[in-house]
């Protein structure tokens, strides 16, 4: 049986369980960061305050620490472009705190585009539009290889020519123009055509990131599973629900709690919308779960 489509049910059942602030914390939290990251880059060109020079490809802060995207260096490389000492060790510090951290942090913490598409997954929930065409997700892995590969024949930086993120940050310095149309364009396609279509089936810098993330240390864990009822919430709410079934439902199988697969954003929705309090932050090696037979008599869901 599939899950149901997000709605704002979740979160209502969640909000009147735990109340408002528990069941919506990683959400604000999360475009909090996304809006200081973007505010960040963007103090400079239009306030003259460089923290920050640069953008999410190549940037220096405070004129000291160099950090450099890996994705784009590794275009470099492939263009046959030898990159200067600098960015490669600014490429090495974010690769090593995203190994850290969970790759596909940057997509649901960093990256601008991840406003865009939640934004058309939240109108499309409510215009009740079905799920659409849903690409295989190794769609993201060709598109990924194809860019290196076009990158490779063009000596160019071949994915940076029309990244919606690069487009999106030109855009609010240099004004939109041709931008639009690739933001839009994103926007429609998860709105219309397919649900999660471009964060969870094509977008290459996600696919990137996931393959950085099989190893990251921070990771969900369902470490309450014992106590899930099935509501499906969050599966409902999950860009990756495909990620959830082993470490929810694997313990019969051996599985540990905690959600391996790269693909995870590490978002903290199913930490929200969990009125039973199933899923927390922990690491790849914790396998601890909740005692639920000397918890009994708890009110799952409410803050002490």
């Amino acid at each position: 049986m599939s899950a149901p489509g997000p709605g704002p049910g979740a979160a209502t059942g969640a909000g009147a369980a735990k109340g408002w602030w528990p069941a919506h914390r990683w959400l604000v939290l999360r475009r909090l960061s996304q809006a200081c990251f973007l505010g960040l880059f963007l103090l400079g060109p239009l306030a003259g305050i460089w923290l920050v020079k640069g953008n999410l490809a190549s940037s220096r802060s405070l004129d000291l620490l160099p950090l450099s995207d890996p994705y784009i260096l590794l275009q470099s490389l492939f263009a046959g472009h030898l990159p200067y000492a600098t960015a490669l060790i600014g490429g090495a510090i974010v690769l090593a705190v995203y190994a850290l951290i969970g790759g596909r942090m940057y997509c649901s913490w960093v990256c601008p585009v991840n406003v865009v598409t939640d934004g058309a997954h939240w109108l499309r929930q409510r215009l009740g539009i079905s799920k659409g065409w849903q690409p295989s997700r190794a769609s993201r892995l060709w598109l990924l290889g194809t860019t290196l590969a076009v990158s490779a024949i063009t000596g160019t930086i071949a994915w940076e020519a029309v990244n919606p993120v690069t487009m999106l940050y030109r855009g609010l310095v240099f004004g939109m123009g041709l931008a639009w149309t690739i933001v839009a364009a994103v926007f429609l396609f998860d709105l219309v055509v397919s649900r999660r279509g471009w964060c969870g089936h094509l977008c290459p810098v996600g696919a990137f990131w996931g393959l950085i993330g099989n190893a990251s240390l921070l990771r969900v864990s369902a470490a309450g599973r014992e106590r899930c009822n099935n509501c499906m919430d969050c599966f409902a709410v999950c860009p990756e629900p495909q990620v959830i079934t082993p470490a929810l439902k694997g313990a019969a199988g051996g599985a540990g709690p905690a959600i391996l697969a790269g693909d995870c954003t590490n978002c903290g929705r199913c930490i929200d919308v969990c009125s039973l309090d199933v899923f927390r932050f922990a690491t790849r090696f914790d396998r601890r779960t909740d005692d639920v037979a000397g918890l009994r008599g708890q009110t799952w869901g409410t803050t002490p």
